[in-house]
Formats: structure tokens, C-alpha cells, sequence
């Protein structure tokens, strides 16, 4: 029987969201941005599913703009963002334990000149509020942190941060990479004061190739994709009707299961971190609030070898970011764990679907792994 307990890289894809693609494809087929009677069907399909999804994230759907996926959002975002303030200043504030989408970003930035402040994760992977306020300067233009780290869980207090901005008086716009908070942790678009929102679909059971991004109103950012006009001019190319129409319905039935899905990885966790804490005394793991990630190590043992032994038991987990593809983890190193830690370090993630039994064979597994591997 499979065991998938590696959520945070992608999530299987919920049969509503999987019914609202096929209808987009075979029944709304048409251009959204044709004229006829397909056409139409297709744009009222696709400012529903925009709806829905800006609704989960507490905004007006004008304030939503779909891309193709969360590293998208990011690169439009630190990019864009950067363009937009440049009067500012030509300094960016974000940290050492971000995406590839954003780190990758930040390096084209700092070819061109900018000036870029990494800051260092807490113990739990997230970004201090004071860390932040220290690094901020008049020519701050812009400050960019993942709310919920992909590799740890830890929750970076973005709402915080953004009041925090408006006390210094500084202009800097603030961006986030909400990927792994969408609906995993509470928070709204209305309240929490970024001015740039990534988000996506495949994270929250809706197919890879759609992500979105929040860009707060007032604020004019130039189209990353030039072309037509579509999403109101301002990202060209025909929507992805079929995954954008599987991202709304995946985003309405996790936001109406959200404290009742939230509570019950939270306490599968707790139960998980505490078994393997009682039968394993090596053991090491990472303090985060985020209630569907758990990042443990086994030092001395190599994560290759314990995913192979996990996966020959069809239990599936990761040892970083799915997006590293291999390759010591950034974020970990970040943080100033040991080698020996981070080489043995297992990302276990949580989603609506798991279940005990999923969580009993892991602890189970890497019992067994602890114990088989000990003895050659």
C-alpha cells in the first residue's frame, strides 16, 4: 500500500478539481476571450474559478492575476518589484533560506547592480521580524521572505513585518512567497499588508501549471509575458482554463475544511515527531508552526540511503526542496547545522489526505531502517 507523505513538493490532485478540468477542456472549451457563446462560457468559467480562488485568499478577483506557477509569481514579483521601486532606492532586504525562484531572481538583480541583504534563518527556518527592521535602509526598495519555509515549516510573521514597514515609514514594497501558507496557515490578503502575494495550485490538490499572484491594487507592475491582453493586460497568453477552473474548486474546499484540516495534520505531526523522538534517540528535528511539514535527521545515516529504503515500502518523503534535485540543502546550511545533520535530514509533508496509517508505517519504516542499518 502507498504511503505519500511528500506534500510539500506536490499534492495528489482531488477528484472536484479534477471534475472542473475535465468540464473546462470538453464542455468550456472555448477561448475566454472569444466573442461567441463557447467563448463566453469559458470566460464565466474562468472568472468564477478566479473568484474562488481570490476568495480563499481574501482578496477582490481583480486583485488576482493566474500564471503558470508559484516560481512565476516569484520571478514576476522580486522582478517586477524591483522595477516598480526603483526610484526607492536599488537595495532589496529578503534571506538565505528562500526558493530557487526567489534566490535565482535576486542574482539577476544583483548583476544589474542591486544591492542584496540575505538575512539568517532562526532555529525553525523563519525570518525575525528585528532581523529586518536592522537590514531596512532609506534606499530599501523592496523586501521579499517566504512565509512558511518549503524545507522546514518555520512561519516567517509576515503581518508583522508589514506593520513593522509602515512604523519605519519605509517605501520598500513587501512581497511574499505564501506557496506553502496558502491554505495550510490562516492568513488573508486583506489583512496581512504584502503588496505581492505568490501562491499555487498544486500545492492545495490542484493540477501542476497554474499559480497566481496577488498584486495589491494601486500597484502598476509591467506584464512579465507581452502579447495579448488577457488578465486585464496584464500577463499575455491564453488562460489555462482547465487548470485555473481545478485551482478555483481546489481552493473553495480547502478554505471550507481549513481549521478542521489544519488541526488534524498538526496533531498527526505532534503524534509522528513524538514516536520517532521515544524509538529513536538519535534523532534530531526542526521546532515550526507550520502544521504540515516536519523536517527530522538521523546524523550519521545519508538521506539517499534511508528515501531508498522508505520507497522499497512505498512510503514517500524528500530530503529538501523538490526543485534542488539533489544537492545539500541551502536552507539548512543557512541555518548552521552540522553536515552530518543536514546530509541525514528527512522532509516529511503532511496534507488533507493523510492519514494514521500513512503516519504508522513511516515510524514504523524508519524504525526499521534506524535499526537494519545500524547493524552493517
Amino acid at each position: 500500500m502507498e504511503h505519500y507523505l511528500d506534500n510539500a513538493a506536490t499534492t495528489a490532485v482531488c477528484p472536484e478539481a479534477a471534475e472542473e478540468a475535465v468540464k473546462a477542456m470538453t464542455l468550456c472549451y472555448g477561448n475566454p476571450s472569444s466573442t461567441h457563446r463557447k467563448g463566453r462560457e469559458a470566460a464565466k468559467l474562468l472568472a468564477q474559478s478566479r473568484g474562488e480562488v481570490a476568495d480563499a485568499l481574501g482578496c477582490r478577483p481583480e486583485e488576482l492575476v493566474f500564471t503558470s506557477c508559484g516560481s512565476e509569481s516569484d520571478n514576476w514579483a522580486v522582478l517586477g518589484g524591483a522595477e516598480s521601486a526603483r526610484r526607492t532606492g536599488r537595495h532589496i532586504v529578503s534571506s538565505l533560506a528562500e526558493h530557487d525562484a526567489i534566490r535565482r531572481s535576486l542574482d539577476l538583480l544583483e548583476q544589474q547592480g542591486w544591492e542584496i541583504t540575505r538575512l539568517r534563518p532562526d532555529p525553525s527556518g523563519a525570518i525575525r521580524v528585528e532581523d529586518v527592521r536592522a537590514a531596512l535602509r532609506a534606499d530599501t526598495a523592496l523586501v521579499s521572505l517566504m512565509m512558511v519555509n518549503n524545507e522546514t515549516g518555520g512561519v516567517t510573521d509576515i503581518a508583522g513585518i508589514a506593520q513593522m514597514l509602515r512604523a519605519e515609514g519605509s517605501r520598500a514594497l513587501l512581497h511574499t512567497d505564501a506557496v506553502q501558507a496558502f491554505l495550510k496557515v490562516p492568513f488573508s490578503a486583506k489583512t496581512l499588508g504584502a503588496d505581492l502575494i505568490s501562491i499555487s495550485g498544486h500545492k492545495i490538490h490542484a493540477p501542476k501549471g497554474v499559480g497566481a499572484l496577488y498584486i495589491r491594487p494601486g500597484l502598476r507592475l509591467k506584464p512579465f509575458i507581452v502579447g495579448g491582453s488577457q488578465e486585464s493586460g496584464r500577463r499575455a497568453g491564453t488562460e489555462a482554463a482547465g487548470q485555473i477552473a481545478a485551482f478555483g474548486a481546489a481552493a473553495r474546499i480547502a478554505k471550507a475544511g481549513l481549521a478542521e484540516n489544519c488541526a488534524r495534520m498538526a496533531a498527526l505531526r505532534v503524534g509522528m515527531l513524538d514516536r520517532l523522538r521515544a524509538e529513536i534517540p538519535e534523532l534530531q528535528w526542526i521546532e515550526a508552526a507550520a502544521p504540515h511539514i516536519l523536517n527530522v535527521s538521523l546524523p550519521g545515516w545519508r538521506s539517499e540511503v534511508l528515501m531508498n529504503f522508505l520507497e522499497a515500502r512505498e512510503i514517500y518523503v524528500s530530503k529538501s526542496s523538490a526543485c534542488k534535485k539533489g544537492g545539500r540543502s541551502h536552507v539548512l546550511e543557512a541555518m548552521g547545522l552540522s553536515p552530518r545533520v543536514i546530509d541525514g535530514a528527512l522532509r516529511i509533508s503532511l496534507s488533507r489526505y493523510t492519514t494514521s496509517d500513512d503516519v504508522d508505517a513511516l515510524c514504523r519504516a524508519l524504525k526499521d531502517a534506524h535499526d537494519t542499518l545500524s547493524h552493517r
